[in-house]
């Protein structure tokens, strides 16, 4: 589903600005993971388990139900891109990790999700580090 470049309610230059910067991140994204033949939720999911991840922690990192995860790390596993392990101190849960090929699938797409670099490109590096500083204000972290 596609999201409006602006929505109506955006009333302030810099909301319109957010809207449409986070727009062409969102399409950028999209593009690069169907590129690599995965859906975004499967790009998400393969970029965060680069290390052993638990099903429950990645739902509730990505706000979404555990079932979701569950559908998603299938598709992944039938692919050869990810796979389950027991939990090394509960063996009742499992954990995801990135298989070789879910590494090199991943890096791959990685190199092809451009608009990152290609938009902090176009800033000098004080106004990189000025912007990362404001982002991070305005997020509160």
């Amino acid at each position: 589903m596609a999201v409006p470049s602006v929505p109506a309610s955006a009333s302030t230059d810099l909301e319109q600005a957010l809207f449409t910067f986070v727009d062409a991140y969102n399409q950028a994204w999209d593009a690069a993971a169907s590129d690599h033949g995965l859906s975004t939720a499967q790009a998400c999911v393969l970029g965060r388990v680069e290390h052993r991840r638990g099903m429950g922690e990645l739902a509730e990192e990505l706000r979404c139900d555990a079932s979701n995860i569950t559908q998603i790390v299938a598709r992944l596993e039938t692919r050869d891109l990810v796979h389950r392990e027991p939990h090394p101190d509960d063996r009742r849960s499992r954990q995801i990790v990135r298989t070789p090929d879910g590494d090199k699938l991943y890096g791959d797409f990685e190199e092809s999700f451009e608009l990152p670099r290609t938009a902090a490109a176009n800033l000098t590096a004080a106004e990189r580090e000025q912007l990362t500083a404001l982002l991070h204000k305005a997020l509160g972290s």
